[in-house]
């Protein structure tokens, strides 16, 4: 990878900051991003796809004293560009709506170090290690269990690169970062039935990649719910999986998103120091976890991150701020501003999470005699993110005695959120990321699953 130089990307920025000031700007900041990728998958291995790429992004953002905002990118790094860019900018600041909320960060530029962001053994892997990694998943996945028909896709990603932001007010930074994917999806058959499912794993050091876990979770989670059939329709205990959990955090994620509060699009709206959950429920948003993949020194208006408190023990505790939402509600940037080269900065999470409990997922098998193990919510886009209500269908597999029993498909459970969360009795201290969502083996009581 030809890295562009780091002086340069500097005073290339300093240069395009000064034209859209001359121009009239009262503000403008620049978002400087390069990195390479590499993507390979196999089909029962058979090649199926391989890529290599570099790229390279500048975008700059342009404010008026009405608080217009104006946003132009390309994809090259060189200065004839420069003025162009600029110009772009402008031109789009000025067809843009006045929004009194706009402005840009002007305090310090101090961020946090040795957040472990990248690994430098992800440059030094070769092509034929890709392949064979994916081969190895392969073969792994049809020795575990003479059930896997088919390897549809075993797949590998890694990458590395570069974010640089300056901005008019005098911050500016860099940091690195790295990331690693692996994933494995298969199909499984008895001889009557057929079941599709698959895991997948990312991180951003090479070493945090297990190919054994992977194939582990991908042949377990796909065997125990082969033939899977509806059930009884009555009130069920259900155990969530980590990974289930984190996906349904990722929908509750959102609602904490002071842009979506302000919007009228939150469930928690008007509910800072209500309860909405059980006790046993906390919720936190921490972009300074060492080595996650959310984890950044500051976010994209050049502010700091940090751990937000969201809910705790049930209660609501705070929102996630950017900049413009912050002046709105007269508080502090979260440093939650969210934001590519060509988007104005919007509002999302870092590394959103549960807090662990103190039971092992083990204890809590023992502990549910009966009920069902989720291994997958379908539909969680479909949950109403202002009253809450859903319909989701679930798959997995019934419990008899802590042990799994009967695999279980084509159910569906209905109700809404705050009734749902507040049905949690227990959560394992098995936190597990998935991405940048964290979810642990959770217990939700008493829940009407429709089946037969």
């Amino acid at each position: 990878m030809i890295v562009p130089d780091r002086d340069e990307v500097e005073s290339y920025a300093e240069l395009a900051i000064k034209e859209a000031l001359e121009k009239g700007a009262c503000g403008a900041d620049i978002l400087f991003y390069f990195g390479s990728s590499h993507s390979l998958s196999l089909r029962d291995e058979k090649p199926e796809q391989n890529n290599s790429g570099f790229s390279v992004g500048v975008g700059i953002r342009t404010l008026d004293r009405d608080g217009r905002q104006g946003v132009a990118h390309i994809n090259t790094f060189n200065r004839s560009s420069l003025q162009q860019l600029v110009e772009w900018s402008w031109h789009n600041c000025a067809n843009l709506e006045p929004d009194p909320w706009t402005v840009l960060y002007n305090g310090k530029s101090s961020y946090a170090k040795n957040l472990e962001l990248k690994d430098e053994k992800i440059s030094a892997i070769l092509p034929e290690q890709r392949q064979e990694w994916c081969a190895e998943m392969t073969h792994l996945a049809k020795k575990k269990d003479s059930r896997v028909l088919s390897v549809r896709s075993a797949s590998w990603n890694d990458g590395e690169g570069a974010t640089f932001y300056m901005a008019s007010t005098g911050v500016k930074g860099w940091y690195d970062g790295s990331g690693v994917a692996a994933g494995l999806s298969l199909v499984m058959s008895d001889g009557v039935n057929m079941e599709m499912g698959g895991y997948g794993e990312d991180f951003r050091f090479l070493e945090d990649i297990s190919l054994q876990r992977i194939v582990e979770k991908a042949v377990t989670q796909t065997a125990c719910t082969l033939g899977g059939r509806p059930i009884q329709t009555k009130r069920y205990t259900l155990v969530l999986s980590p990974e289930v959990s984190a996906s349904l955090l990722s929908v509750i994620g959102e609602l904490f998103c002071a842009s979506n509060v302000h919007k009228n699009r939150s469930l928690y709206k008007g509910k800072l120091g209500k309860k909405v959950a059980s006790p046993l429920l906390s919720l936190v948003d921490d972009g300074l976890m060492p080595r996650k993949l959310g984890t950044v020194p500051f976010d994209g208006e050049g502010v700091p991150s940090q751990r937000t408190v969201l809910m705790k023990e049930g209660i609501v505790e705070g929102y996630l701020y950017n900049l413009k939402h912050a002046q709105k509600d007269g508080v502090e940037s979260t440093g939650n501003a969210a934001r590519s080269i060509s988007s104005l900065p919007d509002v999302d999470i870092s590394n959103f999470y549960m807090e662990p409990g103190n039971i092992s997922s083990e204890e809590i098998f023992v502990s549910v005699q009966s009920g069902i193990y989720i291994t997958e919510f379908l539909g969680l886009h479909t949950v109403n993110p202002v009253s809450g209500d859903f319909s989701l269908g679930i798959k997995g597999v019934s419990l008899s005695g802590g042990l799994f029993a009967q695999p279980v498909a084509g159910m569906t459970i209905a109700g809404n959120l705050l009734d749902l969360l507040n049905r949690i009795v227990f959560i394992g201290n098995d936190l597990s990321f998935f991405g940048d969502t964290g979810g642990c083996t959770m217990v939700i009581d008493n829940v009407t699953a429709a089946g037969l």
